[in-house]
């Protein structure tokens, strides 16, 4: 089988292993046992259902580098994993976010050992759990916490990020507000809160803040859940704030404004509780720093003008401690986290090459 066509035949077998944020056990475990065929030294799994594989490198004393993938989903295990193959594209759910990245991870060691590339430094593989959603990046946090600074960076791979280098971390803060009334009866009772009512006033006003462009902040209800019937005051209502700035500054102060509109919203008969449910620190390194300029070099070879950007990624966490950490991509796709997400199959063997480059190299310039 063609190397691309093995990659892609196990890209699509990892995506049709459902792997909910909390629930990559079995993906987790495929990946294991495929780190074990490929014949990796300490091989293992820890608490968080990361899983870790090693390449030796030449010299024992080299910092490692460590070449992450996301093993979770968006995606509920009742999602019908159904791929259609068409004009260039691989359409199903999950397919590029992030199941070509994990994928990845193994496309890249053919390609070292089919080059016959003898590394000084040590290669650590790893298929991280808990990147997506309320995930919160906790898998990525065990693995920054076992490596810690003694590396030579961090390198993150995503399925459809061709052509793009992170180097700059989005920050994030996440609540859920819950509204509580007494509730009651929609005629009889008709007057007093409704818990559905209360917590759409608050999302109103907050959707009506105004939010800076330089830098960039977002705000975003995402879940809305609530009530008991169309003739029912609510008794509880709660929705989903996912909160955004690549600034730290920014977010704290847009953060300041939120909490602050969200402590008034309490009023008689009506109770507004906030929880935080994740944040995503954020963090960067310079444009000139060694390994972006070698992440956009290798884009380069391959034949594509390189653009850095910034992300909410795994990559975060390394950036936040001020740990080089990079984002690299393995092909190009649309409908990210829908059930028409797409790869397209062309760009996919540059992207391998890309990373491979990188790896071969990083260990030369840091």
């Amino acid at each position: 089988m063609p190397a691309i066509e093995q990659l892609l035949d196990l890209a699509v077998r990892i995506q049709q292993i459902p792997a909910p944020t909390f629930s990559e056990e079995a993906r987790g475990a495929f990946a294991r046992s495929l780190f074990l065929r490929e014949n990796l030294e300490d091989v293992s799994t820890d608490s968080l259902g990361n899983v870790y594989a090693r390449l030796p490198g030449r010299f024992k004393k080299s910092k490692p580098l460590v070449v992450s993938a996301h093993l979770d989903t968006v995606f509920p295990s009742s999602v019908n994993l159904q791929i259609r193959r068409e004009e260039g594209r691989i359409f199903a759910p999950g397919i590029g976010d992030n199941s070509l990245g994990v994928a990845a991870l193994f496309g890249v060691l053919w390609n070292l050992r089919e080059r016959h590339i003898a590394l000084e430094h040590d290669l650590w593989f790893v298929a991280d759990s808990g990147e997506e959603g309320l995930g919160d990046l906790r898998g990525m946090r065990g693995v920054v916490e076992r490596f810690g600074e003694e590396v030579l960076g961090y390198l993150v791979l995503e399925g459809m990020a061709f052509g793009y280098v992170y180097h700059r971390a989005v920050g994030v803060r996440r609540y859920r507000v819950t509204v509580k009334t007494a509730g009651g009866h929609s005629w009889a009772d008709y007057g007093m809160p409704s818990a559905v009512h209360e917590l759409a006033a608050i999302v109103t006003a907050l959707a009506s803040l105004r939010l800076p462009r330089n830098p960039r902040a977002t705000l975003n209800v995402g879940t809305i859940q609530g009530g008991m019937g169309v003739n029912v005051l609510a008794p509880e209502a709660r929705c989903e704030l996912d909160l955004r700035s690549e600034e730290p500054k920014t977010l704290a102060k847009l953060t300041r404004r939120v909490e602050k509109l969200l402590a008034g919203a309490d009023r008689e008969g009506a109770r507004v509780t906030v929880e935080v449910i994740g944040e995503r620190p954020a963090g960067e390194i310079p444009a000139n720093h060694p390994l972006v300029t070698l992440a956009a070099r290798c884009v380069s070879e391959q034949g594509i003008a390189p653009a850095l950007t910034a992300g909410s990624t795994d990559a975060n966490i390394p950036l936040s401690r001020g740990i080089p950490a990079v984002v690299m991509g393995i092909s190009t796709g649309g409908g990210a986290h829908t059930l028409n997400e797409f790869v397209d199959i062309e760009p996919i063997a540059r992207g391998v090459k890309s990373v491979a480059r990188f790896i071969e190299l990083a260990g030369g310039i840091l």
